[in-house]
């Protein structure tokens, strides 16, 4: 009997112990039916690829993944039957993309990120916020915050670092560029500021520097980072960047509902307190003489040259634009020296790049300005007449109907 009392025990242990085995080795299993979403800088091209991939409590990979492509110029994509042991995902796109600041498509691919608890979404989309906030988000999630937290955090110091604040902000990989309302308008003039007058390549470079810098303390600690976005802030022209997007989702058959991001700009470009500069590039020498335009060159010297074997102190009108950037540069006689026709002069031969207009003899003025963007420009001239001749520069960056800026130079 007790024997028997003894098997019937053991028994039972094994079946409670076989019985914990099972549940340890069979987890709960999240089945989604569809998850869909789009992949937005401007709107992905048919064709990206895109993978999910299972992540862990901690955001370290299961090793489960799931592929797909976007399937239509919306940036659409969609997975089905999508079964998870874990409701963390990321999400990884590698991509052409519809550039809203020039309105063409990408040269080159990018590549954008996202995480995110699906336990209560079918729908997510991934943009340049879900792409910042990654590392963040992972540094704070090993630091012991919930991964609820931890989002919410990294975006809301995302947001401080382009001088907004918006405590009720959805969730990154909620947020569309192509649908009214207040977050999403943060999503476009955040993603329009980091695109600027960028490449691909430079973008890209932008997005992985952001992301490293910001990972650690959430805050942006490299100035020449902040400065390049304030700068390229400055200049973007959110009217164009409107006409650009609705245009685009017209032409591929939807709706477009571009929501009210302008303000957005405008805010950081107040607000920020980071420098600017000017994304332009004006050499400080070029051949044998000083760049006209370079702010370091201030004073410059006279005069045509003698018989042979005198020299003709020749100065520079020279550039490097940057592709979809006008700029037009305005030559201005200010005072000193002696009353003449003409005070610079330019070889004609010598003009690459430039659209000079005629020399204006009534107030002494001439305009230069850049015929094709993103290639450089150049044009050797001489001042006829020096006698602390002062002349004025005004620079017209990018349409600018008010000089940028004006600096006075003199000749001698």
């Amino acid at each position: 009997m007790k024997n028997t009392y003894l098997i019937v025990c053991i028994s039972v242990i094994c079946l409670l112990l076989l019985s914990s085995c099972n549940d340890d080795d069979s987890p709960e299993v999240l089945t989604k039916e569809k998850i869909t979403g789009f992949i937005q800088k401007g709107p992905f091209l048919n064709g990206t690829s895109i993978s999910i991939s299972e992540l862990k409590t901690d955001l370290s990979q299961t090793g489960k993944s799931f592929n797909s492509q976007i399937k239509d110029n919306q940036g659409t994509f969609e997975l089905a039957n999508v079964q998870l042991s874990s409701p963390f995902v990321e999400l990884k796109a590698d991509g052409f993309y519809f550039n809203e600041v020039t309105g063409e498509t990408s040269k080159s691919q990018i590549t954008l990120l996202a995480l995110a608890d699906v336990t209560s979404i079918n729908t997510l989309n991934v943009n340049v916020l879900s792409t910042l906030e990654k590392a963040r988000v992972e540094n704070l999630v090993a630091g012991g915050l919930s991964f609820a937290d931890a989002k919410k955090k990294a975006l809301n110091e995302i947001l401080a670092i382009f001088s907004l604040s918006k405590s009720d902000i959805q969730s990154s990989e909620l947020l569309d560029i192509n649908k009214s309302g207040d977050d999403n308008a943060i999503l476009l003039a955040i993603s329009s500021i980091l695109q600027g007058f960028r490449t691909e390549a430079e973008l890209s470079e932008l997005l992985a520097n952001l992301s490293a810098d910001i990972s650690t303390d959430g805050r942006l600690d490299n100035t020449v980072l902040g400065t390049s976005l304030i700068s390229h802030a400055k200049i973007l022209n959110p009217l164009k960047i409107r006409e650009n997007l609705e245009k685009r989702y017209q032409e591929i058959g939807t709706t477009a509902q571009v929501p009210e991001f302008e303000k957005y700009i405008i805010s950081f470009v107040n607000n920020s307190t980071f420098n600017a500069v000017s994304l332009f590039s004006y050499p400080k020498t070029v051949d044998d003489g000083l760049n006209i335009l370079n702010d370091e060159n201030l004073v410059f010297p006279s005069g045509l040259g003698g018989p042979p074997p005198s020299v003709t102190p020749y100065s520079y009108l020279s550039v490097t634009t940057i592709k979809g950037l006008s700029l037009k540069i305005k030559l201005e006689y200010v005072e000193g020296g002696d009353s003449i026709s003409g005070y610079w002069g330019y070889n004609p031969s010598s003009n690459i790049n430039w659209k000079v207009s005629d020399y204006n003899f009534v107030n002494n003025s001439q305009t230069f300005e850049v015929v094709e963007s993103g290639k450089a420009c150049n044009l050797r001239m001489v001042f006829m007449v020096g006698n602390g001749v002062k002349i004025r520069i005004s620079y017209f960056e990018n349409n600018d109907l008010v000089a940028t800026r004006t600096r006075i130079i003199t000749v001698n």
